[in-house]
């Protein structure tokens, strides 16, 4: 089992990024998928989830509104679009199913 993020970077308050999640090594549209994300000194925390088939998803508080998650099973990718980004979103984000260990996450940067 493998997840593979990509996608981050440094962006100035306000702006946006789209994070890809490759997962291989499993049956990926069997699968609920999730979005982590780990800030300095601080406890990785859930950021979002979404159903196997895509349709039910849910978020967490401080993102609701602002993040999309979504999924093509056909590319066994998982994606997290990041709108209105804040200081407080600095963040290593994952992805993980309950298959397999955390990938290598994707550094998110959010500053002026």
């Amino acid at each position: 089992v493998q997840y593979v993020e990509s996608g981050g970077g440094l962006v100035q308050p306000g702006g946006s990024l789209r994070l890809s999640c490759a997962a291989s090594g499993f049956t990926f549209s069997n699968y609920v998928m999730k979005w982590y994300r780990q800030a300095p000194g601080k406890e990785r925390e859930l950021v979002a989830t979404i159903s196997t088939a895509g349709g039910d998803t849910n978020y967490a508080d401080s993102v609701k509104g602002r993040f999309t998650i979504s999924r093509d099973n056909a590319k066994n990718t998982v994606y997290l679009q990041m709108n209105s980004l804040k200081p407080e979103d600095t963040a290593v984000y994952y992805c993980k199913s309950l298959r397999g260990d955390w990938g290598q996450g994707t550094q998110v940067t959010v500053s002026s």
